[in-house]
């Protein structure tokens, strides 16, 4: 039982990390002054490749905060029964 808590405990953290990674990697709703501007130019140049990346991010991000969650739930279980 200490082994699966370790496992887990583990795989919470890497969880955890790739929450944060992944969110800061994702590109904000308003991109300010810079976002303006450039908005012109993403119409021609590649707008698709953009959004692609960032709705990957984002299916990335909801596998992660789930798996997470499950960590969570999974960790007080063995909490819980190990004492």
């Amino acid at each position: 039982m200490e082994a699966a808590k370790w496992i887990v405990n583990v795989l919470h953290i890497i969880f955890a990390l790739s929450i944060i990674i992944i969110v800061l990697l994702q590109s904000g709703k308003q991109a300010g002054l810079s976002g303006s501007i450039a908005g012109g130019a993403e119409t021609f140049f590649g707008k698709n490749k953009g959004r692609t990346i960032d709705a990957l991010l984002g299916k990335y991000t909801a596998f992660a905060a789930i798996a997470f969650l499950v960590t969570s739930i999974a960790l007080y279980m063995l909490i819980d029964r190990v004492g």
